[in-house]
């Protein structure tokens, strides 16, 4: 138990002076790592209904096919993104989007890795990016558009495995 108290107490991206570091994975196994993240975007009614009626299409083009590619992108992005990031050969990265209801668009980010740490952030990385090209798309229709639960949904391969 108390190994586990002083893992979720310790930041493991400072050093013993407390300066930022990227952790050591130099002793850690090679396993196929997988992560899933996902976003919400959440659009006002009459926004909602104005895409669905035109099948996705905006003047800038297909907002879904758009935000998969710059979704993907970002999750190949990541390490250059954020600081203390290893940069991963990535495996495999997928992102789906699908309305929900009639005013929210789910975004599902998978990246899958053989490696010696984690795909966490690439996958939040690959909602968060997909999310925030769907506002962009949709910007001129309305600025009420809200982006919401950016959240981990599952990770296995590593030393713990997560499912929300």
């Amino acid at each position: 138990m108390k190994d586990q108290e002083e893992k979720n107490t310790t930041l493991t991206h400072l050093d013993k002076e407390g300066n930022p570091s990227m952790v050591d994975v130099g002793e850690k196994n090679i396993t196929t790592r997988v992560a899933i993240a996902q976003s919400i975007v959440e659009f006002p009614l009459e926004v909602a209904q104005t895409i669905q009626k035109q099948d996705n299409l905006t003047k800038k083009g297909s907002i879904f096919q758009t935000a998969i590619i710059a979704g993907i992108m970002g999750t190949k992005k990541t390490s250059e993104l954020i600081p203390l990031c290893h940069p991963l050969p990535l495996d495999k990265c997928n992102i789906e989007i699908e309305w929900t209801s009639k005013t929210s668009l789910l975004i599902k980010s998978t990246a899958k890795v053989t490696s010696k740490t984690g795909v966490e952030m690439e996958a939040l990385t690959g909602a968060t990016v997909a999310a925030l090209t769907i506002y962009d798309m949709c910007k001129a229709l309305s600025q009420d558009i809200i982006i919401k639960e950016t959240k981990l949904y599952h990770k296995s391969g590593g030393k713990t495995d997560f499912n929300r």
